[in-house]
């Protein structure tokens, strides 16, 4: 059993891992720097320690067997909780967090996220050495209770435009975000420009919507002024809603920001409803399961980034090609 333990080393799983994602003993030892001979030496080695045979001999391919398939499963899960030990550590050393995840919903300005995160990443090369740190960043883009979703399943950190409120587990604080105005927008030629306003449902249900879909996987998906009957073309941003706005291929609400540019021009034009108009209310959340460590560093950055009224604003109204307010 020692014997065993010590050939399974971080070294050796690593190993195990590059020949299988790169599919052969040549390609992983080039990606390795070294010579094909020696990773053959190591994994003999790792099976007559084991006593199994990890690769089919009789394929030209980096073939697993089942038992070499099993050691790759686990090989993989020791080598993420090492590195998960290892962020540990790190994290208790500095106070920053080796990983930070937000989610965006489509519906925010991408301009002001990414001058957010410049601003973010500035910090690692700023003069002032407590400022530096070595977190690395994830922005994921969710539609709807996408946003939500990837807070509460712990594959976000902080969410940024969560529309409207959810059933909260227990460790989420949530915070308002503003309101974000929606109009009602169809090209100059759709059919529905040239009905007198106001429109009716029974007038929109004869015509085809635009939606962009949610991208809850888990959570009952979200939607917005769809109705029973009415045909729909369903889109994967909002970048591509308003592109199929724009060819006339549907009706549509969208985000007063996201439409000003195209209404201001002509290419779009707002329809009265008989209904009304309507604003979103929109939110920022973040995990608050803080335990022995505390509150990290770079989130504590983010939400105080959000804390900032003009942040906020920006967040909802700067759009590319988009001017603040009306």
């Amino acid at each position: 059993m020692p014997q065993r333990r010590n050939v399974l080393t971080p070294e050796a799983l690593a190993m195990m891992d590059t020949i299988a994602r790169t599919g052969s003993f040549a390609a992983a030892a080039r990606e390795l720097g070294k010579v094909p001979s020696a990773l053959t030496y190591s994994v003999r080695q790792l099976e007559e320690a084991l006593d199994v045979l990890l690769f089919h001999r009789s394929s030209r391919q980096a073939q697993l067997t089942a038992a070499g398939n099993e050691l790759l499963h686990e090989g993989r899960r020791l080598l993420q909780e090492m590195d998960a030990v290892a962020n540990r550590v790190q994290r208790v050393a500095s106070g920053w967090e080796a990983m930070l995840s937000v989610s965006v919903d489509d519906a925010l300005s991408s301009t002001t996220v990414f001058e957010l995160v410049e601003a973010f990443c500035g910090l690692c090369t700023g003069e002032q050495a407590e400022l530096r740190h070595a977190t690395r960043l994830r922005v994921r883009t969710e539609v709807l209770s996408g946003t939500w979703e990837a807070l509460v399943s712990g594959q976000a950190d902080i969410a940024i435009g969560i529309p409207g409120t959810h059933a909260n587990p227990g460790n989420i604080e949530q915070l308002p975000l503003g309101e974000l105005p929606f109009v009602f927008c169809v090209a100059p030629h759709h059919p529905l420009a040239k009905l007198p306003p106001p429109l009716t449902h029974d007038q929109l249900v004869k015509h085809r919507a635009v939606a962009v879909a949610d991208t809850a996987q888990r959570l009952a998906p979200m939607t917005f002024n769809l109705l029973p009957g009415q045909d729909v073309l369903t889109v994967s941003t909002m970048r591509h809603k308003l592109d199929a706005l724009l060819r006339g291929l549907g009706s549509g609400w969208v985000p007063e920001p996201h439409a000003r540019p195209h209404l201001a021009a002509g290419h779009l034009v707002a329809l009265e409803m008989a209904n009304g108009g309507f604003s979103a209310p929109m939110f920022y959340a973040w995990r608050a399961d803080r335990g022995p460590l505390g509150q990290g560093k770079a989130l504590q950055w983010w939400l105080d980034q959000l804390a900032s009224p003009a942040t906020r604003q920006a967040l909802l109204d700067r759009h590319a090609g988009a001017t603040p307010g009306r």
